[in-house]
């Protein structure tokens, strides 16, 4: 078993995500308690995306994100560096490439959008993530992240904390195909930052007009911004 520390290594981030990728999206479902096709689904209504435009959805992983966004009929171009993950997303109607989120394999200006859902978090240095996707992405494109956030409710922040650190990485020994590469998800959503804060990365990051909206009460975030 294989699990990445917060220093986000990216040799032991990629092996970790190779090893979880037989049981990943069974395992998603089951740990979000189905969340996550609504959290597609909103990533897909803010990218707005039209038939023809070209989009990259980085850490695509299995490529179920990825293909989500292709009912829309945009090109859309998955983007992951754990192979383990691209291989089982073969057969989905997207073009899959191996590639780093600090150095992507595409020409300045590329895409009329960009997208990372639940990735951003294991870059080693996330602003400079973001500015490889400013790079990448059209004067006036868009960019949308989803990533795990801070419950607004303290209460439920509270409740949440404790389901992260102690139910999940049990039910994730159930479930998933490395059940230790999820105490590392733990530690590294709860070490985040918060809406306001992440959305100051972006703006560091070259990007304009942030703004966020939460998903589930917090437990998840929808950035967006434009080039």
């Amino acid at each position: 078993m294989t699990r990445a520390n917060l220093d986000k290594d990216p040799a032991e981030v990629a092996a970790m995500f190779d090893e979880v990728a037989p049981r990943y999206d069974l395992t998603n479902t089951v740990l979000s308690l189905g969340q996550d096709r609504g959290w597609r689904t909103a990533v897909a209504r803010a990218l707005d995306l039209r038939p023809g435009e070209r989009v990259l959805d980085l850490a695509a992983g299995t490529a179920t994100s990825s293909a989500a966004l292709a009912k829309s009929g945009a090109v859309v171009v998955g983007c992951d560096f754990s192979l383990g993950m691209l291989r089982q997303g073969r057969g989905k109607p997207v073009q899959l490439v191996a590639g780093d989120a600090l150095r992507l394999p595409f020409a300045d200006a590329s895409f009329d959008a960009v997208t990372i859902s639940f990735g951003l978090r294991n870059v080693a240095s996330a602003v400079d993530g973001l500015r490889e996707l400013r790079r990448v992405t059209k004067p006036g494109g868009r960019l949308v992240v989803c990533e795990f956030s801070h419950p607004t409710w303290k209460p439920f922040r509270t409740v949440y904390v404790e389901y992260l650190m102690k139910a999940l990485p049990g039910l994730a020994t159930k479930v998933s195909s490395d059940p230790a590469a999820y105490v590392y998800l733990a530690e590294s959503i709860r070490a985040w930052p918060d809406q306001a804060a992440l959305a100051a990365v972006l703006e560091q990051a070259g990007w304009s007009g942030v703004e966020w909206r939460d998903l589930t009460g917090g437990i998840v975030a929808l950035h967006r911004a434009t080039r």
